[in-house]
């Protein structure tokens, strides 16, 4: 099993600004030298989406059709824009306000270096992106149309990976924009934060959130047949390390759990849903609470997973899990349980009682146990046991509905080695450092309203959400190295301020 490709036949469409003023000739060269830079980034192997560049965009009605065109493309996911020569920006307003799609803004040049002792007017004619991006660059600014903007040499790596990281971000959106989520059962009784308005979210992020009786799914759990589910157990014993007792006196408890996985994967493909979330409240004739099938919703299909009828922690796993596609670690649900408060180990422990997914990344290889749970009123569920591998720059982002809209909440932290074994802990556990530190790290958490259920992602870090934020145009609080509590509580009143008067969400 593997996840699919998401920026397989996903194209990014490169247009480069000029104007006919310039004649053939010149013109000629715009084309080639755009032709060599848009090559050498392909070829960088930094960028995960095809760019693709279109015509040089002269006219108004060019870049009209242009964006118009891009944004009618269900395979192009984003654009990046970069102006050759001078090119006058009325010429870019219809287009810019057609534009459906994230836009990047890449600020560059074909030459390296001045030729100090050859250059001419010709060669000042020519190459004019210093002062021809600053005009296309008012223009997006006073349209008010978000995007990302990238500044260096075509040919610095650090230009390439940034273009690299919006393409994921860019693929991330259009995940989020083609999204089903499927809810088995409605969010845990009385907690507040894992609500949230779906019609919104819809509006907003494009997920479609809807609820399958349990009762469906029971019936895909007694129509999964025998053989797929031992084909399965199969993959377990491929991937993961088995306690004998599973494998002998507690085997029909692995293959209960075996089936319950092929039931929610064949319910999920069935509705073309990409994430899911149950709740331990409400199983129906389910024999166990699913363990190990959730775990692998992230790892095997790429899909997004929460616990307790959170959708909104589902749709940010299955997100994340798009934009780390290929990268070392991955996405899973994530909550806050313990704090560690010994001076200079200061540390926060997070877990769930099943679901934590070792996409993430592992010290050892993950073990499959079978364990008693004190809650959902079922048989003894099977679950991966493991401890989240050491990981710097690591993220973990909440998504909370806070009546006028949605906030996003990212913390930067530090995975880390536990201080001892946790043997008798029987759960999938990471171990992190947040930045700046955990007082002020959780001061800040709890002073933005953020979930106890977070999306932690080791593959990608805060670029690649801040982009997707600012993509989807909502709100993002990020608590890192330099967060103080006073600047951070002023951050969130200007924010609300901001918001009230945009009417955005």
């Amino acid at each position: 099993m593997a996840m699919d490709n998401p920026f397989e036949g996903k194209e990014i469409w490169f247009g480069v600004g000029s104007q006919d003023l310039y004649g053939e000739e010149a013109l000629r060269q715009v084309a080639q030298q755009s032709t060599e830079i848009v090559d050498a980034l392909n070829a960088s192997g930094r960028i995960p989406v095809k760019l693709v560049l279109k015509p040089t965009l002269k006219s108004s009605d060019g870049v009209r059709r242009f964006m118009v065109d891009a944004s009618a493309d269900d395979n192009c996911i984003g654009v990046i824009t970069w102006m050759h020569t001078f090119s006058p920006a009325k010429m870019w307003i219809r287009g810019l306000e057609a534009l459906k799609k994230p836009l990047l803004q890449l600020n560059t040049q074909h030459h390296f270096e001045i030729p100090w002792d050859t250059i001419d007017m010709d060669f000042m004619n020519l190459n004019q992106a210093a002062h021809g991006d600053r005009e296309y660059g008012y223009i997006v600014t006073r349209l008010g149309i978000p995007r990302k903007i990238v500044v260096g040499h075509y040919t610095d790596p650090a230009v390439a990976d940034k273009i690299g990281v919006w393409a994921r971000a860019c693929a991330g959106w259009q995940a989020s924009n083609t999204m089903n989520v499927m809810r088995w059962g409605d969010n845990m009784r009385n907690v507040a934060v894992t609500e949230g308005d779906k019609t919104e979210a819809e509006r907003v992020f494009g997920a479609s959130i809807n609820t399958w009786a349990v009762n469906e799914l029971v019936a895909a759990y007694d129509a999964v047949k025998e053989d797929q589910a031992k084909d399965l157990i199969e993959d377990y014993k491929a991937k993961y390390e088995i306690a004998p007792e599973l494998l002998d006196k507690d085997y029909d408890s692995l293959f209960i759990a075996a089936r319950e996985e092929c039931a929610m994967v064949n319910m999920m493909r069935a509705n073309n849903c990409t994430a899911g979330v149950d709740n331990f409240e409400d199983l129906g004739a389910l024999p166990q609470l699913p363990g190990v099938g959730p775990q692998r919703f992230p790892s095997e299909y790429g899909w997004g997973f929460s616990a307790e009828g959170d959708w909104k922690t589902a749709v940010l796993v299955r997100i994340g899990a798009v934009m780390g596609y290929g990268l070392d670690g991955g996405a899973s649900l994530m909550e806050d349980y313990s704090y560690n408060f010994t001076p200079g180990n200061e540390m926060i422990m997070g877990s769930h009682m099943l679901e934590v997914s070792p996409s993430v990344g592992t010290i050892a290889k993950p073990r499959l146990e079978i364990h008693p749970l004190g809650i959902g009123g079922k048989a003894d569920p099977v679950r991966l046991v493991f401890t989240v591998a050491p990981k710097q720059d690591a993220v973990v982002v909440s998504l909370a509905d806070v009546r006028t809209r949605f906030r996003m909440l990212m913390n930067v932290v530090d995975v880390v080695e536990p201080l001892g074994s946790l043997s008798k802990l029987p759960c999938a556990r990471a171990l992190w450092k947040p930045e700046p530190n955990l007082e002020v790290s959780a001061e800040c958490w709890l002073r933005a309203g953020g979930s106890h259920h977070t999306c932690m992602t080791t593959s990608v870090g805060r670029e690649a959400w801040e982009d997707f934020a600012r993509i989807a145009g909502v709100e993002l609080a990020t608590i890192d190295a330099e967060t103080t509590p006073r600047e951070f509580e002023r951050e969130l009143e200007i924010e609300d301020m901001y918001h009230e008067l945009s009417n955005r969400h």
